[in-house]
């Protein structure tokens, strides 16, 4: 089941100040952190079932080679990307994010 991958805007903020503080770092890195990125919304895209959950509703994907995690939900006809969250820095805190489901 592939399926097209939205950013939340503070995910897509998320993945664009990492990409600059990597390349601060080092000349390249950040075309390096954004290639990875963009190696796990594909691979998400593609299969997002095969992602483990973290908690109802969201599955995530670890980076490789990066410590980051990109947290998403699939929905009815997309995959939306809540957070690209660094792992040993403030657990939880894009959660508030998601708005609550609608009740019929």
């Amino acid at each position: 089941m592939s399926l097209p991958v939205v950013f939340q805007d503070d995910a897509d903020i998320e993945v664009e100040e990492a990409a600059l503080w990597y390349e601060e770092q080092r000349s390249g890195l950040g075309l390096e952190y954004v290639a990875a990125v963009s190696r796990v919304i594909l691979d998400i895209g593609e299969n997002p079932q095969r992602c483990p959950m973290w908690r109802l509703p969201w599955r995530r994907a670890l980076l490789h080679r990066f410590p980051y995690v990109v947290f998403f939900d699939i929905e009815e006809d997309r995959v939306v990307v809540w957070a690209v969250a660094h792992t040993r820095r403030r657990p939880g805190y894009w959660v508030a994010r998601r708005p609550p489901p609608r009740t019929p």
